[in-house]
């Protein structure tokens, strides 16, 4: 039994799919999205649920088949990244190899926490990390981690799910699609409706190729260390912040009247908001240039657009920036227009042109290069069904995530647990920033909890 901080590890065992589909006895290429992820951190997201009724023996069972029956939708995640010999000095490929693996891991752990010890506190301990598997992992350990694995994490009075899925297979809409999709199985499972059971939304695992490329990519390399880089997070702390849908709603009217619209999202208004919270918090001069980061879902922006449940990646960091001067002189309409142009201004021409840019000279995303200092980042997504993801044990209490991907100014949106439109986002800041931001009136004033 191995301990990692106040969690142990019982059991480790790796599944394979119910069945084998035949496909997934031929090499799984990946797209040039999926190449340029391969030195960053697995994706770490998990739910906390209190403990079901039956024992942690049947639900252990339930969740091992279920988590069976759902790979047979999402084979590729049961592989391992494979890099063939080169005959040429400097070419460097990946695909998914399905069949030469043991499979997806499944861990179970038990901890003598209690649900009130990761819900409570004001801010997100860091024992929390130990809910997760491939810790500090980048996405290039897939070649000897598994792309996929669930950590079952027994507390006193309850259950945290914690789910590690390789970046290279896919962005936040198709990580969400399968935990959906798992959830689905397991309550049809439950009700033994399995055997006539049609995903709401199977994934579509076609990944994308580009005309006259493909399917492997030669990258300019040897060797990975010359395009490995392994972020370490600096000291941080992290909070979740939940705004009600009726902040939201009022926030959205308020700042599309500023700007005489009605075309600016939620997202974008609350992103402008906590862009200009966190850059009056850090105390920029008023000269220095801050930068502001959105994730956007490129697969109804390309033409022909790839399909809603594409499984991959296919996201943006959509880029706008401006003096801490001028964003914080401004009004709040202001910063929302410059997101909301930059969003609509990504078109599928745009999209095209990124990925021709990979394609000549192809590159791989460091974190530590990919944010400029004193930015703010916002990622993940409140239109992801992550509370509709239940496991025989209720809705889920609250949502954490791992160690990967965090630094100063990483803001992450989820869904608030109310639903209706609310919102929480989970704030990441060096100690100063955040203790600046929480003393800030006019950014507590909208906060809820």
């Amino acid at each position: 039994m191995n301990s990692s901080s106040s969690v142990k590890i019982v059991s480790k065992c790796f599944l394979k799919p119910k069945t084998i589909p035949e496909e997934s006895k031929q090499p799984y290429y990946l797209s040039p999205w999926d190449y340029a992820l391969l030195s960053v951190h697995y994706i770490q997201k998990g739910l906390l649920f209190h403990k079901p009724l039956y024992s942690i023996d049947t639900l252990l069972e339930k969740l091992r088949e279920s988590l069976a029956a759902t790979l047979v939708h999402f084979y590729p995640l049961v592989g391992r990244l494979s890099t063939p010999k080169a005959e040429k000095p400097k070419s460097y490929s990946v695909f998914v190899d399905c069949n030469n693996s043991p499979g997806a891991g499944f861990i179970y752990a038990i901890s003598d926490l209690c649900v009130a010890d990761i819900a409570g506190p004001t801010h997100v301990p860091l024992f929390v990390h130990s809910f997760f598997d491939h810790h500090r992992a980048v996405n290039h350990d897939g070649h000897t981690m598994s792309l996929l694995s669930v950590q079952v994490t027994e507390l006193q009075d309850g259950i945290f799910l914690g789910v590690s899925m390789n970046h290279t297979m896919g962005d936040g809409t198709s990580f969400w699609n399968f935990f959906n999709a798992w959830s689905e199985i397991f309550q049809a499972q439950e009700s033994n409706k399995t055997e006539s059971l049609c995903l709401k939304n199977p994934p579509v695992l076609n990944r994308y190729i580009p005309q006259g490329y493909g399917p492997l990519y030669s990258l300019p390399y040897s060797h990975p260390d010359e395009f490995i880089r392994r972020y370490k997070s600096p000291l941080l702390k992290e909070r979740i912040f939940c705004f009600s849908s009726e902040t939201i709603r009022v926030l959205k009217g308020k700042v599309n009247q500023m700007c005489g619209t009605t075309s600016i999202s939620s997202l974008q208004s609350l992103t402008a908001f906590i862009w200009r919270c966190i850059t009056r918090a850090r105390r920029l001069p008023l000269e220095q240039e801050t930068s502001c980061r959105l994730a956007a879902d490129n697969r109804g922006r390309m033409y022909p657009p790839l399909p809603r449940d594409y499984f991959g990646n296919c996201i943006s960091a959509l880029r706008t920036a401006a003096k801490a001067g001028e964003l914080l002189e401004n009004d709040l309409g202001w910063a929302a227009l410059k997101l909301h142009q930059v969003v609509a201004e990504q078109t599928s021409e745009k999209v095209s042109q990124m990925i021709d840019h990979w394609l000549k000279s192809p590159f791989m995303y460091q974190t530590d290069r990919l944010f400029e200092p004193m930015s703010v980042m916002m990622g993940s997504s409140p239109r992801f069904n992550k509370y509709g993801c239940e496991f025989g044990m209720g809705k889920a209490l609250t949502l954490r995530s791992g160690y990967a991907h965090k630094f100063d100014g990483k803001v992450s949106a989820y869904p608030g647990r109310e639903g209706g439109g609310s919102i929480d986002l989970e704030v990441c800041l060096a100690p100063e920033f955040m203790k600046a931001l929480e003393s800030d009136e006019d950014f507590m004033s909208l906060v809820s909890i």
